[in-house]
């Protein structure tokens, strides 16, 4: 591939992903944003969260599954009621991931 469509794709690619953090901060700053859209933007962080852990946790092998050998998403059970009364992801991510350690160390799971 040529050097130079490498560049101007990078270059394409940076002002794609740019352009969008860009725009709203430029046309939104100094302004108050009304209590009910603040509110709302506040749920997108958390709904693109679970939008992109829900498939891996539940789906392995092109179906959804419940059982006891998804190790994945019996961790992710425990360790959200840490995140909840926490609100570390640290101490969150500890424990999601000892569980996983401790159950493939028994043999459960995956």
């Amino acid at each position: 591939m040529d050097q130079t469509l490498i560049f101007w794709t990078v270059v394409g690619m940076a002002v794609v992903t740019y352009l969008p953090r860009l725009l709203p901060t430029l046309f939104l700053s100094g302004r108050n944003l009304q209590p009910l859209i603040s509110s709302w933007l506040r749920l997108v962080p958390p709904a693109v969260l679970a939008a992109m852990l829900v498939p891996s946790l539940l789906v392995r092998e092109e179906s959804v599954t419940l059982g006891f050998d998804n190790l994945f998403f019996w961790a992710a059970l425990v360790a959200f009621p840490v995140a909840w009364k926490w609100n570390s992801l640290f101490a969150t991510v500890i424990v999601g991931m000892g569980l996983v350690a401790l159950g493939r160390s028994l043999g459960l799971g995956m």
